[in-house]
């Protein structure tokens, strides 16, 4: 495996000369160990998959993942929710807690680059499976923890949920009405952004590794990574120490920056800048406004909020969206409406991007997903592998990775330390 510079040289030569430069991707020949579930883990591995990366997701023999059975939605007998973070991967159904399964990871880690894991810390090494243990066998491995609250100190034993997560570290703090209750984000963010630092972490410690030849343990964690994307909020407190408070859609420091009621709907309109608000008031036939020495310029617009976004209000509720979105096409000024699902999939930008990814199920036949962000010059991010089923993969990771033989595999599986998916 590629434990050296020399290593991931000859990878890529190996990889350019069987297909060609252009297929090449940038994780082809790295192989993870990912035993993750719910959502910042496989989410973080499934972007790695995306790239080229062998990802082997050890599952539960039966329940597999706890997102299996998030639902409704079904389809058929697998979650919507599933379905939508675990492309590109491997299943394999071992039972960790039997030695003989134990066993088998260890044996996996010996041939991966990268362990994932999401357990609350302790819980692995209890089966012999810590960094300690694998690092033994594996000195060139990168193991990446993903956890609540991190590897130490005084909460580092507490489940890492996302939500919990969120209202620790003040993203419900400063998310809601203006006046109302404190808000979740509609989709879990706070394992998002964790997701997206555990796969730059793992690309930082494989690069390392090129450059040094050893392995490292990588601590993630929700906390962290959500106080990490509090950002201006945070910098605010931190040299004002002024605390923040829950805005709506609008905005602490520009105005106007939010959503607008219209006759049928929402509209987001951000000023930016002066020229940029002159250019709103043109829009919306209000030249007095921009001539108003109270709003002049954005500190004064801020410190005259009120009566200005009422004004505005009341002018965004005569004409419906689309007129709106018509009047300022074209503007230079940042607008859009705010989209239900059914518009955001319809909308030509989405669908020029690319963002929606077909697959052929085993069970279920034809999926959508929302696919990768990215695109790249040099590869495509193209054919993707559906999300597998529990242990669809069990026997063939087993034969072809670790070179088990028949006999050896009845007795494993006889033993219940594996299960195949009686689909194949």
């Amino acid at each position: 495996h590629l434990h050296s510079i020399a290593g991931a040289s000859a990878v890529h030569r190996h990889f350019r000369s069987r297909v060609g430069a252009d297929s090449v991707k940038p994780l082809d020949g790295v192989r993870i160990l990912d035993l993750t579930r719910v959502l910042a883990g496989p989410f973080a591995t499934m972007n790695l998959g995306d790239l080229g990366a062998e990802v082997i997701k050890v599952e539960k023999p039966g329940a597999g993942d706890d997102t299996r059975s998030w639902g409704p939605p079904f389809l058929g007998m697998e979650s919507v929710y599933f379905l939508s973070v675990n492309r590109n991967k491997k299943s394999i159904a071992v039972n960790m807690k039997n030695p003989k399964g134990a066993k088998i990871i260890k044996e996996l880690a010996a041939v991966c680059d990268v362990f994932v894991e999401n357990y609350v810390p302790g819980k692995l090494a209890e089966m012999g499976l810590g960094y300690e243990d694998i690092n033994k066998i594996a000195p060139h491995i990168v193991y990446c923890s993903i956890t609540g609250y991190g590897q130490t100190g005084p909460k580092f034993q507490r489940a890492g949920y996302d939500s919990v997560a969120a209202a620790v570290s003040g993203l419900l703090h400063i998310t809601g009405p203006q006046e109302g209750e404190p808000v979740r984000p509609g989709v879990a963010m706070t394992d998002l952004a964790t997701g997206l630092y555990a796969y730059g972490a793992i690309m930082a410690g494989l690069l390392q590794r090129y450059k040094t030849g050893k392995g490292m343990h990588i601590d993630c964690n929700l906390l962290s990574s959500q106080v990490a994307c509090l950002t201006y909020v945070a910098s605010t407190y931190l040299n004002c120490k002024t605390e923040s408070k829950r805005w709506g859609t609008a905005h602490a420091s520009i105005v106007p920056y939010q959503a607008f009621k219209t006759k049928d709907g929402y509209i987001v309109v951000g000023a930016g800048n002066d020229q940029q608000f002159a250019t709103v008031c043109k829009i919306l036939n209000l030249p007095e406004i921009s001539q108003d020495s109270r709003y002049k310029n954005n500190q004064q617009r801020v410190l005259n909020r009120k009566e200005l976004t009422e004004i505005l209000t009341a002018r965004f509720l005569e004409k419906e969206t689309t007129k709106w979105l018509e009047l300022f096409e074209g503007s230079g000024v940042p607008y859009g409406p705010i989209n239900s699902m059914q518009q955001v999939f319809s909308d030509p930008q989405v669908l020029h991007n690319g963002l929606v990814m077909e697959m052929d199920h085993p069970s279920v036949g034809k999926i959508a997903v929302p696919g990768p962000a990215v695109r790249y010059s040099q590869f495509e991010v193209s054919e993707p592998k559906p999300p597998p089923l529990v242990g669809q993969h069990t026997l063939d990771v087993l034969k072809d990775t670790l070179g088990y033989k028949d006999d050896a595999l009845e007795e494993l599986l006889s033993s219940g330390a594996i299960v195949q998916h009686e689909r194949m």
